[in-house]
C-alpha cells in the first residue's frame, strides 16, 4: 500500500510541476488556408495544366511505340532476321524514350516537382511567416497543422488560428 501512495504522490507532483509552466498551443488547418488563397488555387490549376500537357507528350510516344509494335507484328513474316532485330531495337528505344520522358517530367526530382516547388514554396513561406508572427504576438509555443496531424482526435475550435493567418495574409474570412 505504501508503494502505491508514493507512486500516486510522485505522479501528482510531476503533473503539478507542468501546470506551473503553462504552454500555449494553437492549431491551423493548412488545407483550409490554401483553399482560401486564390493564388494557391491558380497555381494548382496551372500545375494541373502543365502536368496534363506533359502526360499527353509521354502518352504520344507510348502510342508511337505501340503502333511500331503492331506494324512489326503484321510485317513479321516478311522481315529478315536482321530487319526483325533492327525493328525490335527501334521499338525498345521508343519505349525507353517514353520512360525517360516520364521520369524527367514526373520523377522524384522531375520537372513537375521543381515547378511545384518554385510556385508553391513562396505561398508556404508567406503562411509560415504569418503563423510565426501570430505565435510570437500571442505567445504560442507550438502550432500544429490539423490537416497533417493524424493523431489529433479532438481539438477545440477556440485554438484554431487559421482565420487569423488568413487575415494576416490579407484574406478576410
Amino acid at each position: 500500500m505504501n508503494m502505491k501512495k508514493i507512486i500516486a504522490l510522485c505522479s501528482f507532483l510531476f503533473i503539478c510541476s507542468f501546470a506551473g509552466v503553462a504552454q500555449k498551443f494553437a492549431l491551423i488547418d493548412m488545407e483550409y488556408i490554401f483553399k482560401n488563397i486564390p493564388a494557391y488555387e491558380m497555381t494548382n490549376e496551372q500545375l494541373s495544366q502543365i502536368s496534363q500537357k506533359w502526360q499527353n507528350e509521354v502518352e504520344a510516344i507510348q502510342q508511337e511505340a505501340q503502333n511500331m509494335y503492331k506494324t512489326y507484328q503484321s510485317d513479321l513474316v516478311f522481315l529478315s532476321a536482321e530487319m526483325k532485330s533492327k525493328r525490335e531495337e527501334e521499338i525498345v528505344k521508343k519505349e525507353q524514350d517514353a520512360q525517360d520522358l516520364k521520369r524527367k517530367y514526373f520523377g522524384a526530382d522531375g520537372e513537375l516537382y521543381k515547378k511545384r516547388e518554385s510556385l508553391i514554396k513562396p505561398i508556404q513561406d508567406e503562411i509560415y511567416n504569418a503563423v510565426k508572427e501570430i505565435s510570437e504576438d500571442k505567445g504560442y509555443q507550438l502550432v500544429v497543422d490539423r490537416a497533417s496531424a493524424m493523431s489529433i482526435i479532438f481539438a477545440s475550435p477556440k485554438i484554431d488560428i487559421s482565420n487569423e493567418v488568413l487575415l494576416k495574409l490579407g484574406y478576410s474570412k
